[in-house]
């Protein structure tokens, strides 16, 4: 398609759009009494306005049926967690056994590497990726320490090469055959928060099986974004939030996945607790843990229902939808921007890199876009004039279209905006 930068264009897309009314069942905050244009559903998703009604539902059945809610509450509680199994496991490619919901994100990944990174005295190291989120980095070193081994040694970073933003799937190849039999572990984001990169997880997880590693990713930045295939990629484990593209609220519940080829291992350690016991014998209180068979075996305390209601929401939002039909509209308005913003370039002076590979099998929502000769008061500029997004140091803005409540239009008036901001600062 040829684009073009006029407002009558951006309208003609949106009036094309199938999925434009889905934008009405969003909250926006209010700039000037309009809609702000919001570029940060990569860090927190708007708030689908059915989400105070599943909320709502969960607080009257507390109010009128207090315990007696697990069994007779229209959703029983000791039960909801399995009305996610169905629509999860077609956003990630599973089946339905091999999704669960519980904890937060990186408490997850913290429980899934007791089963899954398992080190011994030759083979124990880690791959990641360069510059992931530091909270992963953070974990890596907490566990590599608690096995007692030296993050130095342990922990093997995938590195870009000089002068280039993005790491090469070649380079990820070479260090995982390099490091060989040392390797117990291979655990990358899907998508580098940084950069928007979308990695190849289907031939990063061959390649470490190749060397006997498990295989493992971080969905923070994917589920809900990206196409994923979990179950027929072989991927072992992996973990998301649900906040960000799946708007469920802040903080809120992680999502995880482990490959059915698991679930009958009885070797395979793990924290237990209740919730994951049994669900025909759990009432029963007995000594011994007889795990529920699939992903919920992974589960531990009770689940935080009124967490869960809003993500639920959410959910069901994403079944009705579908992510072929999600995945259509997120290639067309982002490479909408990215022809904003080429065009934008062309009539200020400084000049904007996006740091976000230009192969759509390689991005996904967000672009990032490095600001030469800008600093922050240009993202200030932004945000006071309606437009919330991200600013990451030096100087890069990360912007990410979000297909179910962006709007071409949006699009368009971003780039007037960023046009005017350059030009009075």
């Amino acid at each position: 398609m040829t684009f073009q930068n006029t407002l009558q264009f951006a309208q003609q897309l949106d009036n094309q759009d199938e999925l434009k009314n889905y934008r009405n069942e969003f909250i926006f905050p209010q700039h000037n009494d309009k809609n702000v244009i919001y570029f940060t559903g990569n860090s927190l998703g708007l708030q689908p306005k059915s989400a105070k009604t599943y909320v709502g539902e969960v607080m009257n059945d507390w109010g009128n049926l207090a315990v007696e809610g697990h069994f007779y509450a229209d959703k029983p509680w000791w039960d909801y967690q399995e009305r996610f199994a169905n629509p999860l496991s077609k956003i990630v490619g599973a089946k339905p056994s091999e999704v669960t919901v519980m904890n937060t994100l990186t408490v997850n990944l913290h429980l899934l590497m007791v089963s899954f990174y398992r080190p011994t005295k030759t083979r124990y190291k880690i791959i990641c990726e360069e510059k992931a989120f530091p909270s992963d980095q953070y974990m890596f070193q907490s566990q590599v320490d608690f096995h007692g081994y030296k993050p130095e040694d342990a922990i093997v970073e995938i590195k870009r090469r000089e002068g280039e933003h993005n790491i090469r799937l070649e380079d990820i190849l070479a260090k995982i055959e390099e490091v060989g039999e040392e390797l117990a572990l291979v655990l990358f984001g899907g998508v580098n928060y940084y950069t928007g990169q979308v990695f190849d997880m289907k031939t990063i997880t061959e390649a470490g099986h190749k060397q006997g590693a498990k295989v493992g990713f971080d969905l923070a930045h994917a589920a809900g974004n990206i196409k994923l295939e979990l179950h027929d990629w072989n991927v072992d484990f992996a973990a998301w939030c649900s906040y960000k593209y799946m708007n469920s609220g802040p903080g809120n519940a992680s999502g995880c996945f482990v490959h059915e080829k698991h679930h009958n291992d009885s070797d395979l350690p793990r924290f237990a607790g209740w919730w994951g016991h049994n669900k025909e014998r759990r009432f029963k209180m007995e000594p011994t843990f007889d795990p529920v068979h699939g992903a919920d075996g992974w589960q531990i305390s009770n689940l935080p229902i009124l967490s869960l209601a809003p993500y639920l929401a959410s959910v069901e939002m994403f079944a009705e939808v579908g992510m072929d039909r999600l995945i259509a509209k997120r290639n067309q308005i982002t490479a909408y921007l990215e022809f904003i913003l080429h065009e934008i370039d062309k009539e200020v002076k400084g000049h904007f890199e996006i740091l976000t590979p230009s192969n759509q099998e390689e991005r996904a929502c967000q672009l990032s876009v490095f600001l030469h000769g800008e600093g922050r008061s240009l993202f200030d500029y932004l945000m006071k004039n309606g437009v919330i997004t991200d600013w990451r140091e030096p100087n890069v803005i990360r912007l990410a279209p979000v297909p179910l409540y962006c709007s071409y239009e949006d699009m368009y008036h971003f780039g007037q905006i960023l046009k005017k901001g350059i030009e009075n600062h």
